[in-house]
């Protein structure tokens, strides 16, 4: 696996490195050495997988206070998504920043999300399909989110007027403890 290290601070962008030949393709997803290697959370305890219908579907900007805090391990599988992490750890060099990647069945790209960062993404396609490993278990009393276009932010997703649920609507502008 490339390890590349985004504009934010403990987030990466990860390229599977595939061995090909004749019948196809084989590639590592998942390497606990290679992510410790790289001061990564390789703790899993629960896989997600979200289908969207159609293209320009938003999901986000979610996150989990701890002690329930989650690292997140993100992949398009089918179609493709633009994917958003937002640094809201307040002593954070990269603290209220922003960084977005095409995930794409076909690009087989990855992103890390480090704990203490909201995530979300768009689909650019129809039937996209969008799996995710987490580092903690869903804990609905710590869930939180913030709007995907709060305004302190500056988030400039690729599809305008996005479809989004009730709940990811009225996520509340974003305000520093």
């Amino acid at each position: 696996m490339k390890f590349t290290e985004s504009s934010l601070k403990d987030a990466y962008v990860i390229e599977l490195e595939p061995k090909c030949d004749a019948r196809g393709m084989f590639s590592r997803a998942f390497c606990q050495q290679e992510f410790h290697a790289h001061g990564l959370n390789t703790n899993i305890v629960q896989c997600n997988l979200s289908h969207s219908l159609l293209r320009g579907t938003l999901r986000g900007m979610h996150y989990q206070l701890p002690p329930f805090a989650e690292a997140k391990l993100v992949r398009c599988i089918r179609g493709a998504a633009y994917d958003v992490i937002l640094d809201i750890r307040p002593t954070s060099s990269t603290y209220l920043k922003w960084f977005g990647a095409e995930l794409t069945a076909t690009n087989r790209s990855m992103m890390y999300v480090p704990e203490g960062f909201a995530h979300g993404y768009q689909t650019l396609s129809d039937d996209s399909e969008v799996f995710y490993m987490v580092s903690q278990v869903y804990a609905p009393d710590h869930e939180r989110g913030v709007r995907w276009n709060d305004p302190v932010f500056g988030i400039e997703w690729p599809i305008p007027n996005p479809i989004l649920s009730p709940r990811d609507a009225s996520h509340p502008d974003f305000r520093p403890d």
